[in-house]
């Protein structure tokens, strides 16, 4: 085992590598945050997260796997990493442009818990009127990585009244709606 110590001393993290199984500690910000990753050992030639450019909101995820989803179809595709996302922070697993606007590839299920530690997939739709084709090492999604507030649940009588009350879908106007003169 090899311990990697941070100058940031109040959280220093151990970096645990198993046999032939790499592992990468990306400095997320210049505040100590790190985002650990480790190739799983049934996909040694896994792709890391890599960021497309230095303000890019996400880490590009990779497909370890060829899938084909078929028109109107969903798949889990393998990006063959799994993650210790940051304490008070979550990932979420995000479409990429691209694929949704010339393909209709959309992403599901995309909350990944600090303490998870499993292999990544993810749920890929395919909205569009063809099979599509993922091939090993394609883009597949992007990870954002997001603070989290967990406040306590508390049972009231009554809520607060508001100007919308139990206005639903659609209530605030917006598109399509009709204004009055």
């Amino acid at each position: 085992m090899t311990t990697s110590s941070s100058t940031d001393t109040e959280r220093p993290h151990k970096t645990v590598k198993l046999a032939h199984t790499p592992t990468m500690t990306v400095s997320a910000s210049s505040s100590a945050l790190r985002l650990l990753v480790q190739r799983h050992p049934a996909h040694p030639l896994a792709k890391l997260p890599t960021r497309g450019s230095a303000s890019a909101a996400g880490y590009d995820l990779y497909a370890s796997e060829a899938v084909v989803i078929p028109r109107g179809g969903r798949k889990v595709v393998q990006t063959g990493i799994c993650l210790a996302i940051p304490e008070g922070h979550y990932g979420r697993v995000a479409p990429r442009s691209g694929l949704a606007s010339k393909h209709g590839i959309d992403t599901g299920a995309g909350v990944i818990d600090a303490d998870y530690r499993g292999l990544l997939g993810v749920l890929l739709f395919n909205l569009g009127d063809a099979d599509f084709t993922v091939n090993e090492g394609d883009r597949i999604a992007q990870l954002i990585i997001e603070k989290i507030a967990t406040p306590e649940v508390e049972e009231v009588e009554s809520l607060d009244d508001t100007i919308r009350g139990a206005g639903g879908f659609g209530s605030t106007g917006g598109f399509g709606s009709k204004t009055s003169s």
